[in-house]
């Protein structure tokens, strides 16, 4: 055990982070441009790290967004 008489934290991202995480580098860079971040930013809320609130919910617009117009195959 980490600590005195605590487990370590782990981080689990949602379902929207692992999804943006699972892109390619470019579609990456697109949407956090499009958030108006940066792709370190970005990838920092893909793991479940804490980034400002306004980027993370223009992130999750943005894949949520991708969603509705990715063609069904």
């Amino acid at each position: 055990m980490r600590g005195y008489l605590q487990g370590a934290l782990k981080i689990a991202p949602n379902e929207t982070q692992a999804e943006f995480a699972s892109l390619s580098r470019t579609r990456r860079a697109k949407l956090a441009t499009a958030a108006q971040t940066n792709l370190i930013k970005a990838d920092q809320w893909a793991r479940g790290e804490a980034i400002t609130p306004e980027v993370a919910t223009a992130l999750q617009k943005g894949v949520e967004g991708r969603k509705k117009t990715a063609p069904k195959k």
